[in-house]
């Protein structure tokens, strides 16, 4: 297990909003959901796509991902058959993993398809148009499987601008310590611990961790511990307390306490909020 993995998990299409327009030459359409997540796949032809003073072309075979619910254009430009077909699925977006991944993510990234989602994006248009019974689930279950495709080749591109907890994934000491926090975060970890399955010192562990992802091995645990905690707060049946034990806390004060100094906000002010 891994941060990315993790991250990418929570990327869940739920009642996401598709929609299949056919462009001309050099005609527009504009796309403003106002989603946190937008994806983009010309699936003929080609065309720009246009977001304040940016602009980035996107061919078919490529997908684009757009961050933020700002409107954006889409411009049709003349391909092979004179016309572009594109298709758009909107994505909201929940819970506080969700938006770690958001954030590191920039405006507008734009993939070409070396990771084989071609033919997959091509099956989204059919269940588009097809109105078979179920086609909503199928169809949030082929973005997660598309969007998940573009977001892993993008963060393996040398271009992308990438959290260092990704770079460190690859580290010798730094990688192996990632690792054994996402994969047991329960785990009542020590710094001692962390550098035994890193199999380095204290010290070791210490420096290079936090050169590479920019926080002490310890400060980033409690972090990713309160992502997972504020999402299972929204849980109908959650307490403070079963969350609590299942983050690695054995009392709900101690527990609220850095939910309040890492969130700024108590437990259950987090859930009132999110549930309304």
């Amino acid at each position: 297990m891994d941060p990315l993995d993790d991250l990418l998990r929570g990327v869940r299409g739920q009642g996401a909003v598709f929609d299949a327009s056919v462009l001309s030459p050099l005609s527009t359409a504009r796309i403003g959901t106002g989603a946190p997540l937008t994806l983009c796949c010309p699936l003929r032809g080609e065309g720009r796509l246009v977001r304040g003073d940016q602009t980035h072309r996107v061919r078919a075979g490529e997908a684009a991902v757009v961050t933020g619910p700002e409107p954006f254009e889409f411009a049709g430009d003349t391909g092979p058959d004179h016309r572009t077909v594109l298709l758009t699925g909107s994505y909201e977006i929940g819970g506080e993993v969700a938006r770690r991944l958001l954030r590191v993510l920039p405006p507008v990234l734009v993939v070409s398809d070396e990771h084989g989602c071609a033919t997959m994006a091509e099956y989204l248009e059919f269940q588009l148009m097809s109105g078979r019974p179920g086609h909503q689930l199928v169809l949030d279950r082929l973005l997660d499987w598309l969007l998940v495709c573009t977001l892993r080749e993008w963060f393996a591109r040398p271009e992308a601008v990438v959290p260092g907890w990704y770079a460190a994934l690859g580290d010798d000491v730094a990688g192996p310590a990632l690792r054994a926090i996402h994969g047991s975060p329960a785990e009542p970890w020590t710094l001692a611990t962390l550098a035994e399955a890193a199999s380095v010192s204290r010290t070791t562990l210490a420096k290079r961790f936090t050169e590479l992802v920019g926080e002490p091995p310890l400060a980033y645990l409690t972090g990713w511990r309160m992502a997972l905690a504020a999402d299972m707060l929204t849980e109908p049946a959650a307490t403070v307390a079963s969350v609590a034990r299942k983050v690695g806390y054995a009392d709900a004060f101690g527990f609220s306490t850095a939910f309040k100094r890492v969130l700024g906000k108590s437990p259950t002010a987090h859930r009132t909020a999110a549930t309304g």
